[in-house]
């Protein structure tokens, strides 16, 4: 979802709304955006292409949109008139993306946009009838098993491609290495798969369970790396990544917070001197319904 948790951690009273309800703000879904453009595995979106419809409008619905994000992205790449329809539980966030989705695709064709607000891990029969393509960005390592079987049978319904990214991946790199990066990472992932009040979060498994889902249902399945590689010149970024990502392992395990705090200050400095690169690592996952079932990992 739009609302990615990694990142300035902040309860009911934010931002955008992840299904979980934690609330996640404009200015972290703007600091993380070009980041995500960056990432996201063009070649994926390319797969699209030939699945467009030659005459009339293309109808794409975006799950968790956020501010739009996904639309600024995809929207310009791809060809023909197209409507976009955001859903998302937050309506100050899909304000904001009504009216800042680019006006033209990539022959010039009008692009138009309407808001819906949903819950996405309950869309109402039907919410995506009529789909020529469904998106979602950082939503699917926020799902339950249950919230993943009603979004796929929700998918397959539509009969249409499914573009997922930047799905956590659970690896993290951080240049120079410390020992302590290991545990926090491994901590962090635990936490990324917490159980909630609507059961155990997949987290960094979510990209297998979806593929597994998907396929089962006869669908092809194309998989992608999507990374941020951040460094110097993503400084904003990596330090409201990085307090966020500590904050995260020690909330799953307290006993590292003596040493996380002088961790913490050493990573800000050398981030502060120009010295830090941060990779951290997602997925990209495109459903295409009605082809001969493969996995294959598609080079971004």
């Amino acid at each position: 979802m739009a609302g990615h948790r990694v990142g300035p951690r902040r309860r009911p009273g934010g931002g955008g709304v992840t299904v979980e309800g934690v609330r996640v703000s404009r200015e972290w879904l703007a600091l993380r955006e070009p980041a995500d453009a960056a990432a996201r595995a063009r070649a994926l979106a390319e797969h699209l292409l030939p699945r467009l419809p030659a005459t009339g409008r293309a109808v794409i619905h975006d799950l968790g949109a956020g501010t739009g994000g996904m639309g600024r992205w995809l929207a310009p790449l791809l060809p023909g008139p197209q409507h976009w329809i955001l859903h998302d539980r937050d309506g100050d966030l899909l304000a904001v993306a009504t009216t800042d989705l680019p006006a033209a695709a990539a022959d010039g064709s009008a692009v138009t946009v309407e808001a819906r607000r949903s819950d996405i891990a309950a869309l109402p029969a039907g919410a995506l009838a009529g789909a020529t393509v469904v998106t979602a960005s950082a939503l699917l390592d926020m799902l339950t098993e249950d919230d993943l079987s009603e979004l796929v049978a929700a998918c397959a319904r539509a009969g249409c491609p499914v573009l997922f990214t930047l799905s956590v991946a659970g690896r993290v790199a951080l240049t120079p290495g410390e020992t302590l990066d290991a545990r926090l990472a491994e901590a962090f992932n635990a936490h990324q798969r917490r159980v909630t009040e609507q059961g155990r979060l997949l987290g960094p498994d979510a990209v297998a369970h979806a593929v597994r889902r998907f396929e089962a249902g006869g669908a092809e399945v194309l998989v992608a790396s999507s990374p941020w590689r951040l460094g110097a010149d993503e400084a904003e970024l990596v330090r409201a990544w990085f307090t966020g990502w500590v904050a995260a392992a020690c909330e799953q395990d307290p006993a590292l917070a003596a040493e996380a705090e002088p961790y913490t200050a050493r990573r800000l400095a050398q981030l502060a001197a120009g010295g830090l690169a941060v990779t951290v690592d997602h997925s990209d996952l495109l459903v295409l319904p009605g082809q001969s079932v493969t996995n294959r990992d598609e080079s971004a």
